[in-house]
């Protein structure tokens, strides 16, 4: 059993209508960083007893259309990384990057 921990600590700030105003988190190994503020988060959370993905996705108020079409084209780009990296299949990671370039074409965003 390993004895190594890292934590990972996220704060919403909400105003009086429960939407969030301001995110930070910040982690163990954030290095260069105590705390990193964002506008928008993605979390997904596998529970292997149920079988079913658990899912927290937040953005602020400041966070407008075309930084969450960046967002959304970087975060799936990047599931096709982690797609490849975990089951090894670069086919369908391909097939999935192949979207994320449609997807970049068809929000008129421009990839990096």
């Amino acid at each position: 059993m390993s004895s190594n921990k890292k934590n990972i600590n996220i704060e919403v700030e909400l105003d009086q209508k429960n939407i969030p105003t301001n995110i930070r988190w910040n982690a163990t190994d954030l290095e260069g960083y105590d705390e990193a503020s964002c506008r928008a988060m993605l979390l997904a959370l596998w529970d292997h007893n149920q079988k079913d993905t658990l899912r927290l996705d937040l953005w602020t108020r400041d966070m407008t259309v075309d930084e969450m079409k960046i967002f959304f084209h970087q975060t799936l780009v990047t599931m096709a990384d982690t797609l490849e990296n975990a089951t090894n299949d670069s086919r369908i990671s391909g097939d999935m990057r192949d979207f994320c370039a449609y997807f970049a074409e068809r929000m008129e965003i421009k990839e990096k």
